[in-house]
């Protein structure tokens, strides 16, 4: 083992495999198809400790396989994990738990698998006051574990128990709360194909034949819409066999014929929708508006009409007043009704939002004015003046505003659009005979692609999936998604990444993941997941809003009594109220205002917004931050902790030198330190086999098979050990072999500390208690590592280098990078003893690493930054992803959360700004000193630039520019 400080699952560069998927090199036992679809079968992943080696494995395995109910298990040793699939009828979770404990293996808790996710799209949300309520719903729903509501994507995410409530009860919560729901997906739709079926009136016939087919678990049936719902295994089965499947259980004349089926209600076929309504709701609200604001504002100004509008048709009731109550009454009831609905269900759920404050407004203003029209009709001398222009203005400027702003809103997911087109709609399958020639060739959906497919990829043409080349040679550009401007060489058993272009050859590509499995979905829905996660000053605009609309309501009503009152008695001139108006009408305009212009919506906007512009818009230059709380953390950061191999520098050590202390000859020195190391996947490690085995090829002495090496374990930042023959040999770092009794000489001391001074790591072999030899092997430090470290000094960050290699090494490497602060020769929690340290006395600590030896610091750090081509375990730990394994991106993540965080605040100067101002001048402040005030119609404008000014100040984060790149550019 590598005296080094990682330990490495692999040292791919196609960052984003092992950021989203598992290991393919892992082979999971899978059953034949359950053939009693009642006992239905559940898959679950436990974190399991103390696996060191195959044996470990192999126990757990015996152990657990042996349950009743247990169907399969696989044991991922690198990754600490043991996947589970069981029958829930008949054994538990915990029951596998426990018996993995009593074999010695400690698990960290109840797989995350035993709670379901279902992701739903909420209806009729218009404030923070209305996502907080289907929130509260949902979280009292029996079975629902948490739940999340975002209202800014109208979406919620939901964590419940399958055994105690399913999908169809939490979408009757959500409706029992007034608000209407879809679903968009639930967790298992992974591995779930909608087909609808035509030719066919007995879908009996189909249920059985896909039933029976091998790797389908499940068969949903519905007969109204001949669509048919397939859950399977994507090892056996995808899409296209089971249409094949399909199609043959019709016989002669009597054919079927099945398409995949894309169930409607995504977002953007949503957002289009409301889109149309809005807009078609304000013109016909306008069709209305226009005359009444004609009515009681322009004509009677020109003499011919205003005579005419003054006519009287019985007694006082004149002709104008009916016009403009005929016109602002469809707007009221019919286009207005949405208003009437949503304060209904609010009040029923005893909360109040924006529909409460228009409807009251907007009712006032109507039945004053129907008040108006009912005495002048009774009356010989009453003369007063109708607000029904108030009522139909104010409806059709918010309804406007809403337009505008969903609109604007829709923007903000532009940049996870661009990364969704990625994709491309069809590409060309191969069928291949048992030599490997091609048969047939077919151009096909990409949806409908397989695991295993053969896919021929074209010069020019994008990758439509993950895959493996199998053969062919080209380069790729991966830039749309790495980031990496130069095209990258492809040849047989590399992987690909879909959505990327291939520039040149032709190659032949076999699909390891497929749909929502490959690097870009799961990179899309990371980033969704995180706009949907609420910030935690999000809370603070949740808090005000519970109170807001009360206040608003009470400050309203106080400003109609305050200006009727004292203008009743007396206390302000008459001179100061209109013409054709009274006291208790200038009063009544006064309070209309009030309740319109403090509506919160802006509020509920100010955050989601930012977060939603900003995180698409570090999915498209690499950073994937994972929610709220990172972005929160982030911008506070004062301390960046790096780690060495693979973080500072490239992660690809090499052997720069060898040296002999022992009479073991190089061959069998190579040899045994082959056998212990070749078990190890530690880049150190890799890089020693590599060297070996290249020097006894060259000396023609090593076998085509390195010998095996009995008894491995691994000692994580230390080194390795195992029996080779009948010899014991330890591959590590001085402290390795100091702990393993090898004594070390003179002569060895001098070899380490000569190469440690030119920053090479010593990887020392200890042959039966003395040391035989050494490899020195230097890893280069990555060329953008020093103008990084000199950048976050300049924002007042401090950096630190932790590692668990030499003193000498580290302190050479730190001194190249310009880091000053070294802590080395430290095991993993060591790293993570040292974040804490830095917490407690008061610092916002960043750590940044990419081995499974960072995961403790990663998770211990306020804000944990993975390296994207590091391990599974390190990037589940973190909380930003650094998607191109650039290190300029460290300094991109934290300034594009400064930039956020910024955003947010001046969102809140916005939307606060509007009703702080807003609110005085529409209760008449103003009004007695410079007669200015705020016409309820008017005021409703001003309620709708609040939330487009949010908006659209949120939108200003996708001009975004990393400030490396700035920088650069004014240098060049």
């Amino acid at each position: 083992m590598a005296p080094n400080d990682e330990i490495e699952v692999n040292g791919r560069n196609d960052l984003l495999v092992p950021l989203l998927q598992p290991p393919e090199n892992v082979a999971i036992d899978i059953p034949e198809p359950v053939k009693n679809m009642d006992k239905k079968t559940r898959i679950v992943k436990f974190k399991v400790g103390n696996i060191n080696c195959a044996a470990c494995a192999t126990s757990i395995e015996s152990a657990v396989g042996k349950l009743n109910g247990v169907e399969s298990i696989a044991v991922l040793v690198l990754q600490g994990q043991a996947v589970i699939k069981y029958i829930p009828e008949l054994i538990g979770a915990e029951k596998i738990k426990q018996t993995m404990e009593d074999a010695g293996f400690p698990v960290d808790g109840l797989p995350e698998p035993d709670i379901a996710v279902c992701w739903l799209r909420i209806k009729g949300m218009a404030c923070t006051s209305c996502s907080e309520s289907v929130e509260h719903a949902l979280q009292m729903a029996d079975g629902v574990k948490k739940a999340v509501v975002g209202l800014a994507l109208e979406e919620a995410k939901v964590h419940f128990d399958p055994n105690l409530t399913d999908v169809n009860r939490i979408i009757e919560a959500v409706e029992d709360a007034g608000f209407g729901t879809e679903l968009i997906g639930s967790g298992n739709e992974v591995n779930k194909a909608h087909l609808k079926v035509e030719g066919i009136e007995d879908m009996t016939i189909i249920q059985r034949s896909l039933e029976s087919a091998i790797g389908v678990d499940h068969v949903e049936i519905d007969l109204a819409n001949h669509k048919v719902t397939v859950t399977y295994d994507p090892d056996l089965t995808g899409p296209r066999s089971l249409i094949q499947r399909i199609q043959e259980a019709g016989s002669g004349s009597n054919s079927f014929h099945a398409s995949l089926y894309i169930p409607l209600g995504r977002r953007e076929t949503e957002r289009h929708h409301e889109i149309d309504m809005y807009r078609n709701q304000f013109y016909l609200s306008c069709l209305f508006t226009v005359p009444v604001f004609m009515f009681s504002m322009v004509l009677p100004m020109l003499p011919p009409f205003g005579k005419w509008l003054e006519h009287k048709i019985y007694k006082m009731f004149t002709v104008g007043l009916l016009l403009r109550w005929i016109f602002c009454t469809p707007v009221q009831f019919i286009i207005g009704r949405r208003f009437y609905l949503g304060s209904y269900q609010a009040l029923r759920r005893k909360s109040a939002n924006m529909d409460v404050l228009v409807a009251l407004g907007t009712n006032a203003a109507y039945f004053y004015s129907v008040f108006i029209a009912i005495k002048a009709m009774t009356s010989d001398a009453f003369e007063g003046q109708d607000f029904f222009e108030t009522s139909a203005m104010l409806i059709s400027f918010i309804l406007l505003g809403k337009y505008l702003e969903i609109v604007a809103r829709g923007k903000t997911s532009d940049a996870l659009t661009k990364l969704t087109k990625l994709a491309p709609d069809t590409a060309y399958l191969l069928t291949l005979d048992g030599d490997g020639n091609v048969i047939s060739e077919t151009e096909i959906s990409t949806q409908l692609i397989q695991r295993k497919d053969i896919i021929k990829i074209v010069p020019g043409a994008i990758i439509p999936v993950d895959g493996i080349v199998t053969s062919g040679q080209s380069y790729v550009n991966e830039s749309m998604i790495t980031g990496e401007s130069s095209p990258i060489e492809k040849k047989s058993g590399d992987k690909v990444i879909g959505g990327t272009v291939n520039e040149n050859g032709c190659i032949l590509v076999k699909a390891t993941h497929v749909g929502s499995e490959t690097a870009l979905s799961q990179i899309v829905q990371l980033v969704e997941a995180a706009q949907l996660a609420k910030a935690p000053v999000q809370k603070l605009a949740d808090q005000i809003s519970k109170f807001f609309v009360p206040i608003v309501v009470f400050a309203a009503f106080m400003t109609w009594l305050g200006w009727f009152i004292t203008g009743v008695v007396g206390i302000y001139p008459k001179h100061l109220i209109p013409k054709d108006m009274d006291e208790f009408e200038l009063a009544l305009q006064f309070g209309i205002s009030v309740l319109v212009v403090a509506c919160p919506c802006a509020l509920g906007l100010a955050t989601p917004t930012a977060v939603m512009v900003g995180t698409g818009k570090g999915a498209s230059e690499g950073v994937l931050i994972k929610g709220g709380n990172a972005l929160e953390k982030a911008h506070k950061v004062k301390t960046v902790v790096f780690d060495k191999t693979g973080t500072l520098t490239v992660g690809k050590p090499v052997v720069v030198s060898v040296m002999l202390f022992s009479t073991v000859s190089m061959e069998q020195f190579c040899e045994m330190a082959s056998a212990v190391e070749v078990n190890s996947e530690h880049p150190i490690a890799r890089a020693v086999v590599d060297y070996a085995k290249g020097l006894c090829q060259k000396l023609e002495s090593l076998n085509e098979y390195v010998k095996e090496a009995k008894d491995f374990e691994v000692h994580p930042g230390a080194g390795v050990s195992g029996k080779v023959g009948d010899i014991i040999v330890s591959v590590g770092n001085k402290r390795f072999m100091q702990a393993c009794n090898v004594s070390i000489g003179p002569e060895v001391e001098d070899y380490i500390s000569e190469h440690e001074q030119l920053a090479q790591t010593c990887v020392l072999v200890g042959v039966d208690g003395d040391v035989a030899g050494a490899f020195a092997v230097t890893d280069p430090v990555k060329p953008e590592a020093g103008r990084v470290i000199s950048f976050l000094r300049s924002m007042g960050i401090s950096s630190i280098m932790v590692t668990g290699d030499n003193w000498a090494t580290a302190s050479a490497i730190a001194k190249e990078v310009g880091i000053e602060n070294v802590i080395a020769e430290t095991d993993p929690l060591g790293k993570a003893d040292k974040i804490r340290s830095l917490q407690m006395k008061g610092m916002i600590v960043a750590m940044v690493g990419d081995g499974i030896n960072d995961s403790p610091a990663l998770a211990a750090a306020d804000v944990g930054m993975a390296i994207g081509a590091g391990t599974d375990i390190a990037i589940e730990s973190a909380d930003i992803v650094l998607i191109k394994s650039n290190l300029e991106d460290v300094v991109t993540a934290i300034d594009l959360s400064r930039k956020i965080s910024f955003r947010i605040r001046l969102n809140y100067i916005w939307a606060l700004g509007y009703n702080i101002l807003g609110v005085p001048i529409a209760a008449g402040i103003l009004y007695p000193f410079t007669g200015i005030r705020l016409p309820p119609w008017l005021a409703g404008a001003c309620m709708a630039a609040s939330s487009l000014s949010v908006v659209c100040s949120s939108l200003l984060l996708q001009s975004y520019k990393k400030p490396l790149h700035v920088q650069d550019s004014k240098t060049v």
